[in-house]
Parts: structure tokens; sequence; C-alpha cells
């Protein structure tokens, strides 16, 4: 006879044995993976499509890819097809839900519009579901493959043009429910955070989920996460990327200030395919002439033509430190009291096969259409800027941490230990 205490735990077990089985495998830990830099285009990608590479995007809102023939798609009611649709890539219309299903007129399938990040380029795919892969984690090794059926779109061939040789389509990392980071953390059952540490050189990584990343140094892990410092994550527009504000203005050798337009609000987005920091032309002019006042050490030379730089020296005239050369730093004075000092590692690109050192900030392009036709941001933080540096986005406290450059410290991003252990 069934008492009602034994008859409570029973149900109990049961609707948990229920509830595991309708969230599917999660293992409730952070997923790592190798981040491997392009030499050809400088873009990053991850081997997270059944071991194909995927371009990392931080402004993505959808993972998209080629597709086998026949895949399956989702219906237009599904709810994944709306929410593929709640972001639209730059120039791109509304233009419904979908298509009618060939094979049954009364069935509407679901379409999204894949971006190619580095052309604009921007087609209709169908959406279907894809298997992805990535490794579980304590934050100081991979633990083992753990693979999950993700909601994606399908994209033609013609839309990897200028993209990396292998790579099979675009990973999104942006604030979005579709993105990687969105669908890890609602299939592993943790944080909607992630960690980049963008590697200079060799393999870096990336962690989803949130949790503790650790880097590894003559046989001993480092814990970088004591070195974040935070600032509150800005929306800006309707874009889903990812951007802070520097209101409190922008310092050159951490003394001087930038002075910057009073109406000129100091809004920064970053960017995962750009290679260096673009400024809008108000805040251009004023901080590259406070940054060539303060480096009257070493004369500078014109840089060659097609270079979009405009401060470039010889670099065997220039001292190197253990952060990168010897040249005036820059600080984003950030909300939240949070200061981001970059320094030469993180300033200077070589340039005319390493003869150069280039001062790595370009003048953004008049009529910036990538903002939905508003104004861009002060500031679109490029590749080289984030370059071993730890950046964490924490979509969770809806703040964006960073650690300043690794190489001080005796640290790169290539210093993840990928081995499993024992």
């Amino acid at each position: 006879m069934w008492q009602p205490k034994t008859l409570l735990l029973a149900v109990t077990a049961l609707i948990c044995v229920l509830a595991c089985t309708v969230a599917g495998d999660r293992t409730g830990m952070p997923l790592v993976t190798a981040i491997t830099k392009d030499a050809a285009t400088s873009l990053y990608t991850a081997p997270l499509m059944s071991g194909n590479p995927l371009v990392l995007d931080l402004s993505g809102p959808i993972i998209w890819s080629t597709c086998p023939t026949g895949h399956s798609t989702l219906d237009c009611n599904n709810v994944d097809c709306m929410r593929a649709h709640r972001f639209h890539p730059p120039n791109c219309p509304h233009t419904g839900f979908g298509k009618p299903d060939d094979d049954d007129p009364y069935r509407c399938k679901c379409t999204a519009h894949p971006h190619n990040p580095v052309s604009g380029d921007t087609t209709s795919g169908d959406v279907t579901r894809s298997e992805l892969s990535a490794n579980a984690t304590d934050g100081k090794n991979p633990l083992g493959p753990v693979s999950f059926t993700a909601v994606t779109s399908c994209a033609p061939d013609s839309l990897l043009a200028n993209l990396p040789a292998g790579a099979v389509g675009v990973a999104g990392l942006a604030r979005s429910g579709l993105s990687f980071p969105g669908q890890v953390a609602g299939k592993q059952g943790v944080s909607s955070s992630f960690a980049l540490c963008l590697p200079s050189r060799g393999t870096g990584v990336a962690m989803f989920g949130g949790g503790t990343l650790f880097l590894n140094q003559v046989g001993w892990p480092f814990n970088t996460t004591t070195l974040v410092s935070y600032t509150p994550l800005r929306t800006y527009k309707e874009s889903p990327g990812y951007f802070m504000s520097a209101n409190r203005g922008i310092l050159v050798n951490r003394a001087q200030q930038v002075p910057l337009p009073m109406d000129a609000p100091l809004t920064i987005g970053l960017s995962s395919t750009v290679p260096y920091t673009e400024v809008r032309p108000d805040v251009y002019r004023p901080f590259i002439k406070a940054w060539d006042q303060a480096m009257v050490w070493t004369a500078k030379v014109a840089p060659p033509p097609g270079v979009p730089f405009e401060l470039c020296y010889p670099s065997s005239k220039l001292s190197l430190t253990r952060f990168g050369y010897f040249v005036p730093d820059v600080t984003l004075l950030l909300d939240g009291g949070a200061g981001w000092t970059l320094r030469g590692g993180n300033t200077m690109m070589w340039v005319d096969g390493g003869n150069l050192a280039c001062f790595a900030f370009a003048e953004m392009k008049e009529g910036n259409t990538g903002y939905g036709g508003h104004e861009a941001p002060a500031m679109v933080i490029g590749t080289l800027q984030m370059e071993d540096n730890v950046v964490v986005f924490d979509q969770e406290n809806l703040r964006l941490g960073f650690t300043g450059i690794l190489t001080g410290r005796g640290f790169s991003c290539s210093n993840f230990n990928f081995t499993v252990p024992a």
C-alpha cells in the first residue's frame, strides 16, 4: 500500500525523470573549443560543426552553413522560426517567415537571412537543424566531446566568399537565442556568457557557459578571472552585437585626455571580423592627433599605398617590451569606473613585411550603413585590439569584461591546456 509520503517521493522522482528527458542531454558544464587565426584572411574559426570550422562573428545572431541535399526544414509557425527573424542583417528588408513547400502546398517552409560579415552579402536559406559539437570543460582542460542539435540556417556555397579556406559557414555569437552561446546555454543548462581569448599566433580558446578560464604556463594553471575588469553591457540601435560606453573619455599615455567633441557619445562596439579598430571621423581626428603628439621619440614615415593607417614607423626604431612595442598607451575610460588600457601589442600592426609598425586605428568610412542606417558608434574595436586578452561577454549579468594584454604576465591565449586528463 502506497503511503502518502512514499507516493509523493515517487511522483517527484517521475517528474524529475520526465523533465530531464524533455530537456535532453545536459552536462551542466561549460563548453570549450580551440580558436585558429587564418593567415590569409585574419579571421578566426572554431571547429564547431562536426569538426569543420565556422567563422566567429560577434555581430551574427544565427549560425549558418552550407547544407546537404535533402535536409529537413522547420515550419514557419515554429517558435524557432520566429526567433530567427528577430534580427535582420544590414539593408535586408523583412520578407516574411518562409516560402511554400514544393512537396506540400499547404506547408510553409521557414527561411532565414544568413549574412557574410566580410563581403556584406546576404541571402535567403532554409532554417534547419544541424549537429554541433565542442568539449565539456572544468576551465582547465577539455573533459570530453559534447554534441547537440542546434537550429541553423542553410546558405549557398557562394556565401562563403572571402571566408577562410575550409570554413563551412559562420557561428553567430551575438545576443540572440539562436546564436552559438545562446543555444549552448539552452542545451547545456549553463550561463548565457562566454569568454574569448583570440590568439596573435598559435591556437586560442573560447569557453561558453560561464565558469573560470585557466591558462597553463610552466605546468601550473593560472586563473584569468582574477584579472577581469567589467563595464556595463550596452545596446546600440537594433544591432544584436556587443557595445560598451566610454563616456568618461579616452586617455593617451594614461594622462593626456583626448579633446573630443562635447556632443559625441562614446559608444564602442566589438567585432571579431574587423582586423583593427575603426573610429568615427569626429572622434578619429582629435584621437589620432593626441597620440601623434605623444609619440615624439621616433620619426614617422608615410604608409605604403593601400594601408589604411595614418601613423607608421620603422619597426627597427621601436623598442620591444613584454607588452609589445614601447609606444604611448591608449586607455578607454569605461562606464562603471573600469579602464581598458591598450598597450603596444594591441595597438601596433606590422605592415610592409614587418618593416613598418603602424598605429592600427583607422578612420571609419563616412555613411557607414552597418547599423540599420543609423550613425555608427564612436569606435568598433577590432581583433588586433582583443588579441591575447581574455574578453568576457556576460549576458547573464549584462556586462563586458577584459583582462588587458596577457603577455606582460608571461601568458598568451595559446596557453590553454587542450590535453584531456587521463
